[in-house]
Order: structure tokens, then C-alpha cells, then sequence
């Protein structure tokens, strides 16, 4: 028997995590790794206490849900709430981040990110212009 990789074991955590999203538009997954531990993981849905697009559908403004809270906030959040310092940690990630949440990583000081799949958004160029200016690695899984 073989153990997966390092990438594949985080991948598939951060695929389970994904399941928990509540926003049926795509769900999301997240985790944020430091020395091979998992710091926190998000998932997309609603803000505390708020109902959740499965509950009682999306809020749809410039055909995006803003309801739904991303994945990579979410993980980020946990951090904070927590006292987790996350900076040179790696993000995993089961979607290719938006521009905003690619933003937010950075600024948390994360260094790399790993995605599974391909999300086309308005700010796909910028994420990955961005990342190379900054020397972030932006890795397809």
C-alpha cells in the first residue's frame, strides 16, 4: 500500500472539506497548512447565524451569490478568531481563488497556493499576474 503525497493528502482533505459548502453554485473548500498541519479549514456559506443559500436561496447581485462567504475568508477568519498566525503557510484549495480572497491570502501571509480546478472569474489574469510579480506560487494540482 502507498501513502499519497503531501499535495494529494491535502487536496483530498480540503476536497471533504468543500462538501460542507452550503452555497449550491459551487462549493468551495479551503485549508491553511504550515509544517505539514492543518492550521483551519472554510468551506463557502453564510456568516454566523445567517441563513444559508441551501436554506433559502441565493443573493444575487452582478450574477455573483453575496451571501455566500468564500472559503478562503472562511479559513482565514478561523484564524483570526483563533489567534492561528498563518503567515508562510500554504493554501489549499479546491477552485482556482478570486481575485479578492488571492488578495486576502497574501496579505495573511500565505506564500503558496495550490487549486484543483479551474474557475473562470474576472480576475483570473490579475491573480495570476499578481502572483508572479510577488513571487507567490500558484500551483495547479
Amino acid at each position: 500500500m502507498s501513502r499519497p503525497s503531501w499535495h494529494k493528502y491535502f487536496k483530498s482533505i480540503c476536497d471533504e472539506v468543500s462538501l460542507r459548502g452550503t452555497c449550491n453554485r459551487r462549493q468551495v473548500g479551503c485549508i491553511l497548512v504550515k509544517d505539514k498541519r492543518i492550521l483551519a479549514t472554510g468551506y463557502n456559506g453564510a456568516i454566523v447565524g445567517a441563513k444559508h443559500c441551501d436554506e433559502i436561496g441565493h443573493l444575487m447581485v452582478e450574477e455573483h451569490c453575496i451571501r455566500t462567504v468564500h472559503a478562503e475568508i472562511n479559513a482565514l477568519a478561523q484564524c483570526a478568531k483563533y489567534g492561528i498566525a498563518c503567515e508562510g503557510a500554504i493554501a489549499y484549495i479546491n477552485t482556482f481563488p478570486c481575485f479578492d480572497c488571492f488578495k486576502a491570502l497574501i496579505n495573511a501571509g500565505i506564500t503558496e497556493i495550490y487549486y484543483s480546478s479551474e474557475y473562470e472569474s474576472e480576475g483570473k489574469n490579475n491573480v495570476k499576474e499578481f502572483a508572479q510579480t510577488l513571487h507567490i506560487g500558484l500551483h495547479k494540482l
